[in-house]
């Protein structure tokens, strides 16, 4: 009896130091639970657009050919030490000119004697996932220094395209588009017949895209991180150019519609305003067949897109203070 008494004690002891121990190395150990945290941010940089007056297959060309800005605001959660999530507003503007994207050696004749161009002021707004490359610490303070990113996630775009009207345009309805090449919007104007009898309705004038990109993070200090970010967006509209059909047939437009619709017939340059001889000459003896086509835009092909390049001040929410444990 005394034995199995002895034995229980000994085996009590010891369950009692082992706790013991536990407990003070738990103590001890430090808090690796990771911490959300929020920040906010300001982007500025540049836009570049694709489509019909810029092709993808020239690419490198229609990224710098016309560079234009865009700015930007942002909220993101980080949710794990790799993984975060960002709503963000941007305002970009894109261009494109005929006459600008195949004015040199190697341009197509057909192109240039479209000679369409066009601006467009998107409002984006963009839920996007992000993936760290480097895993921050278990807490804002303790970020990764330098961080590679990528993201991906879906875009809500407003737009509206608009153009200059021709030299010397004359319509009594629109008097303040007369001799003063003002930039008018184009949707309303149906330029491929849209709303016409037979005719598709007017294209849409918001419509989403797919963002996509990468980027590097680097944290300045405690409360700001720099960041600088290059993202693509695949739009789910061929229009964000007003081109993208056939012209329509002759005698379907009229007034302003009609002068918007088909500038082959123009000397000048419809954005420039740069008399276009005498390569027009030249291209249009080589090629009858570049007055002559009924193809306005590449309808099907590859939908609009456009780039955007970001440089960012991106502020950390503080978080809430954790007291240290009791030893």
């Amino acid at each position: 009896m005394k034995r199995i008494h002895a034995l229980t004690s000994g085996i009590l002891s010891a369950l009692l130091v082992s706790a013991g121990i536990q407990e003070s190395m738990a103590q001890r150990r430090p808090n690796t639970q990771f911490a959300p945290y929020s920040e906010v941010g300001v982007g500025v940089g540049t836009s570049s657009y694709y489509g019909d007056l810029a092709g993808y297959r020239a690419a490198p060309k229609a990224t710098f050919i016309m560079l234009r800005w865009n700015a930007g605001l942002h909220y993101t959660r980080h949710f794990t030490p790799r993984i975060a999530a960002r709503a963000g507003f941007t305002w970009a503007r894109i261009a494109g000119d005929d006459y600008t994207f195949n004015k040199g050696n190697g341009g197509g004749p057909v192109q240039y004697v479209r000679n369409l161009h066009f601006r467009n002021d998107l409002k984006e707004f963009a839920l996007t996932g992000i993936y760290k490359f480097r895993p921050d610490g278990r807490n804002s303070n303790q970020r990764a220094k330098v961080s590679p990113y990528v993201f991906a996630g879906l875009a809500l775009i407003a737009h509206s395209p608009e153009a200059r009207t021709p030299v010397g345009y004359d319509d009594p309805n629109t008097p303040e588009a007369d001799d003063s090449r003002v930039w008018v919007k184009l949707q309303p104007l149906g330029t491929e017949g849209q709303g016409q009898p037979n005719y598709p309705k007017p294209y849409s004038l918001v419509t989403l895209a797919i963002p996509v990109g990468f980027g590097v993070r680097y944290k300045y200090n405690d409360d700001f991180t720099i960041a600088a970010e290059v993202g693509y967006r695949y739009a789910f509209s061929d229009y964000l150019d007003d081109v993208g059909g056939p012209y329509a047939a002759t005698g379907t437009l009229s007034g302003l519609s009609a002068a918007m619709a088909d500038r082959r017939a123009e000397q000048f340059a419809a954005r420039k305003n740069k008399d276009r001889d005498p390569k027009l000459s030249d291209l249009t003896l080589n090629d009858p067949n570049a007055f002559t086509t009924t193809t306005r835009g590449a309808k099907g092909i590859l939908s609009d897109g456009y780039l955007l390049t970001q440089i960012q001040l991106i502020y950390t929410i503080p978080g809430k203070i954790k007291c240290p444990p009791i030893r």
